[in-house]
């Protein structure tokens, strides 16, 4: 998954590893919230995010394996009640030219059949609607880091 934002890239990778940032874009689709969000930011630490909505929970856990401040986060991925089979190792690298940010996301999974499963899912649609209230987020923390 790739989207460019108009913002730079250390703000990005901000937004992408403090957890009061991720509460205010990745939280799904409307009337969802990201319930917990934890972050040990270092390799070997962990993670964990637990999204609620509409009487639901889906919890997810992680590690890091990867961190180079602000361009690159390779960590595993591993949801409480799987709806594919086992781990995935999530990459995202961030890449900045003339102020705008690229984020490139990239998901491998364990087997073809996990990730066809998740191709099948509306996972495509849930991070697009978090990278679209993103990019409205960013203009805000940009002002908000300029102020200081």
């Amino acid at each position: 998954m790739i989207r460019a934002f108009d913002a730079p890239r250390q703000l990005v990778f901000d937004a992408f590893t403090k957890p009061e940032l991720l509460k205010c874009w990745l939280y799904g689709p409307d009337g969802w919230t990201l319930a917990v969000c934890e972050i040990d930011l270092r390799v070997g630490g962990r993670y964990r995010y637990v999204w609620k909505g509409h009487g639901v929970e889906m919890g997810m856990s992680g590690e890091y394996r990867e961190i180079v401040v602000p361009e690159r986060i390779v960590s595993i991925e591993k949801f409480d009640e799987a709806w594919y089979p086992g781990e995935a190792v999530g990459t995202v690298v961030l890449i900045e030219q003339a102020g705008t940010t690229t984020v490139t996301q990239t998901l491998q999974y364990e087997s073809r059949a996990a990730r066809d499963g998740v191709l099948k899912s509306p996972m495509e649609s849930g991070v697009a609607m978090g990278y679209d209230r993103l990019e409205k987020l960013l203009p805000f923390l940009e002002a908000e880091q300029t102020r200081k």
